[in-house]
């Protein structure tokens, strides 16, 4: 069988998307053995190889929190950027900002949540608490010139706190917009989103004063709806889609996610429709095969499984 999808357009969809690939930092630090550095420098240097336009390379969280990414500092300095390839880093407060800045970070990334258990569970403080910690580093990023990506986590469930009125998620992107965020991405943390929830979320994050070409989506597979979620964004306006090579990752405090949506099965899906996205999707899935071979266990992604090249 032909190893690219049938493509058939469907009217009112975007002709482009923006695919940020998060496998190097969400993917990998949900692994309970650390990656060497050397296999994290070869996977970011494939990514780009594929065609991968925006690779967020990793996090300079403190070791003892993510001990996965404890390399941060390393990698960063032995990183080599491709022209054409935005390679953003996550930082979780001031100290972080600094490490990513005498690192040479040039695009950051902030986490906020929509709900207090999750902020109070994965960063040790409140909801109003991690906005504020976030606060002076997209100031001080603004005032250098560094464009920062906002998280906002558990927008449509929350492992402890049940579903998630559509207003929380909502306020927290507009306050954070008002920081100074240029993108917001919402958060599906442990994939329980349907795809009419998705676009009442977007339609009340839009309402709070978010434009909707500056909100992302970051969907998980937890109940196989993370395609249908992306197809509601797509219909809704929504062009940027985060990913993970090979389906890698899940939330470390949410128990019950599984892996992230998997970059070769939104790019299968993105083609089929004829959106442009600048992916080699046989470049990808060769890459997500090495990478399953370097961790020892087959890809979740199931056209990595389907493929087989």
């Amino acid at each position: 069988m032909d190893a690219m999808p049938a493509v058939h357009p469907r009217p009112g969809l975007p002709t482009r998307v923006s695919v940020y690939e998060v496998g190097p930092r969400d993917g990998l630090q949900a692994e309970k053995a650390v990656v060497p550095l050397p296999v994290k420098l070869e996977l970011i240097n494939r990514l780009g190889e594929a065609g991968l336009e925006v690779i967020e390379a990793t996090s300079f969280v403190s070791p003892r929190w993510i001990p996965q990414l404890a390399d941060a500092d390393d990698l960063m300095a032995k990183l080599e950027r491709r022209p054409g390839v935005r390679y953003p880093v996550l930082v979780p407060n001031q100290q972080g900002f600094e490490r990513a800045m005498a690192a040479g970070a040039d695009e950051l990334a902030i986490f906020v949540s929509a709900t207090e258990t999750f902020a109070q569970q994965n960063l040790g403080t409140t909801l109003d608490g991690a906005i504020d910690m976030a606060a002076p580093v997209v100031a001080a990023s603004r005032a250098r010139g560094i464009p920062v990506r906002g998280y906002v986590s558990m927008c449509f469930g929350d492992p402890w706190e049940g579903r998630v009125d559509p207003g929380r998620p909502a306020e927290v992107a507009a306050r954070i917009t008002e920081l100074g965020c240029s993108t917001i991405s919402l958060g599906d943390t442990i994939g329980v989103a349907t795809a009419g929830q998705v676009v009442t979320v977007l339609d009340q994050v839009e309402a709070a004063g978010v434009p909707r070409n500056r909100i992302a989506l970051h969907l998980h597979d937890t109940y196989g709806q993370a395609l249908a979620n992306v197809l509601a964004g797509l219909e809704a306006g929504i062009t940027e889609f985060d990913s993970s090579a090979g389906g890698l990752g899940g939330c470390p405090y949410a128990k019950s996610a599984t892996g992230n949506l998997a970059t070769e099965d939104l790019i299968w899906m993105l083609d089929g429709l004829g959106i442009e996205t600048g992916v080699d999707l046989t470049a990808l899935v060769r890459t997500s095969r090495w990478l399953a071979g370097e961790l020892g266990r087959p890809s979740p992604s199931r056209v990595v499984m389907a493929l087989g090249i």
